[in-house]
């Protein structure tokens, strides 16, 4: 049960996976949903303050590396193409556009690309991280809804 719970956990840490395929995993596993739930928010959650104060700054450094310089490229123009929108939709009311933007669970909006636009935005820490962490339980209440129904049906519970 605890290499479940260590998968979980893990796999909700991994960008464009993060928790919104953590979730439906722990119930493919068949684990109970609020303990998945949390441990799906905290490993989410984890990596966001380092994305915060260092993923802009690696990003920018490797962009022009030989073999890392693409897949840089690509992540910087992914949270900058995030945080326009987020700009251009939000106007004053940029931490609930944040919120939603992480909290609608849809492919590369997730905590990872959220935090990498909050930071390009030059967002303070604090606002963004309650809007992230907001967002992040959203999300998983939705995926935990759209899993427990999915995969219960399937699985016959």
């Amino acid at each position: 049960m605890f290499k479940k719970y260590l998968t979980i956990f893990l796999i909700s840490m991994v960008p464009l996976i993060e928790l919104r395929g953590a979730i439906p995993i722990s119930q493919v596993y068949q684990l109970p949903l609020l303990q998945s739930y949390i441990i799906c928010i905290i490993g989410n959650m984890i990596p966001v303050p380092f994305i915060f104060f260092f993923a802009r700054k690696v990003l920018e450094w490797g962009a022009d590396k030989p073999v890392i310089g693409k897949f840089f490229t690509f992540c910087l123009k992914k949270g900058e193409k995030g945080g326009q929108k987020l700009q251009e939709k939000a106007g004053r009311g940029l931490f609930l556009a944040l919120l939603l933007f992480v909290g609608i669970p849809v492919p590369g909006t997730g905590a990872w690309t959220g935090t990498l636009a909050a930071s390009i935005l030059d967002m303070d820490f604090k606002s963004s991280v309650a809007a992230v962490m907001l967002g992040v339980l959203l999300a998983g209440i939705i995926m935990g809804v759209v899993s427990y129904l999915g995969v219960g049906a399937v699985l016959g519970f």
